[in-house]
């Protein structure tokens, strides 16, 4: 596979690459720099773990898109002729 024509793949293995010689090739050292990482920047949203919480979360957030409340009353079939 030519690496050119993905750029999104070139930026993720330039940040690997990247990541690695910060922690001098040593893997457990990495882990800890992403660790450290995380604990700095905590994720403000929510962190699903697999497929099952995620398809949870999706139909939560439909169902709070579906409870609407106006505050005036929908011109359509709203009034009796």
């Amino acid at each position: 596979m030519n690496t050119t024509m993905n750029p999104i793949l070139e930026d993720l293995w330039r940040t690997k690459d990247d990541l690695a010689r910060e922690a001098g090739g040593d893997v457990r050292r990495l882990c800890e720099n992403t660790r450290r990482w995380a604990v700095a920047h905590p994720h403000p949203g929510p962190v699903v773990k697999d497929a099952t919480e995620l398809r949870a979360w999706l139909a939560r957030q439909e169902e709070s898109e579906l409870l609407v409340i106006r505050e005036d009353p929908s011109p359509y079939g709203s009034q009796k002729p």
